[in-house]
């Protein structure tokens, strides 16, 4: 479970991140954080990554606190998260596997594992055969079920996908959002930002959260 609690954040040059927020996220559970740039989402997943600390408030995820003074236990904690960038993040020069297996490579699984791992990521996100393809010959739309395939194989508690659909047409990234949803374990929490709120409209499940100048202005369960 993921639990904020009156959480402000204030950046260095004296921006207002976030102002009074409290939310709580239950595992297993879908988010939707949408709002206009600069309203605040990607602060909030900064905050969950550790990347940024709350100025006041408390931010616990699952368990951990997450504050200045527990930066060892906060690296720990980023190991069972599975980020998913906009910009995909994927090492050129380098296959599909090998994006995938090095996306792994300090989180404890042996060799084996890792191309087990890689293999049914790919499968979920239908790339298979992609797999020994230079990451340079990919579509946009195959580089970011690529990113999605490594975050997956990480068997992650925890999917954190900021704006994933922001370079793609509204096939591809409805289909983003599909396999972010569909292919997780059912224990696997997912939250993904974005601003385009219209391709989120008829999806029924997970909870949806607007933000905007710092604020969360509403939430609202999805039918399940």
């Amino acid at each position: 479970m993921i639990e904020a609690k009156d959480i402000c954040l204030k950046y260095p040059d004296g921006t207002m991140g976030l102002q009074n927020i409290d939310f709580k996220i239950e595992t297993g559970e879908v988010v939707y954080i949408t709002g206009p740039s600069g309203s605040g989402k990607t602060s909030i997943l900064k905050l969950l990554m550790g990347i940024e600390y709350p100025t006041t408030g408390s931010l616990k995820v699952f368990g951990q606190s997450m504050t200045k003074d527990k930066v060892m236990e906060i690296r720990r904690l980023r190991m069972i998260i599975g980020p998913v960038f906009q910009d995909f993040k994927l090492l050129k020069g380098r296959t599909v596997i090998e994006n995938i297996i090095l996306g792994m490579r300090f989180l404890g699984f042996s060799k084996k594992q890792m191309k087990k791992n890689a293999g049914s990521a790919l499968i979920k996100v239908g790339l298979e055969h992609k797999a020994l393809s230079l990451v340079d010959n990919l579509s946009l739309g195959e580089s970011q079920r690529i990113a999605i395939a490594r975050a997956l194989a990480r068997k992650p508690s925890l999917i954190i996908a900021d704006e994933p659909t922001g370079n793609l047409d509204k096939e591809n990234a409805l289909n983003i959002l599909e396999l972010l949803t569909l292919s997780k374990d059912p224990k696997t929490t997912v939250i993904i930002t974005t601003h385009a709120t219209h391709l989120i409209e008829d999806i029924k499940e997970g909870m949806r959260v607007q933000m905007d100048g710092g604020h969360i202005l509403c939430e609202r369960i999805g039918e399940v």
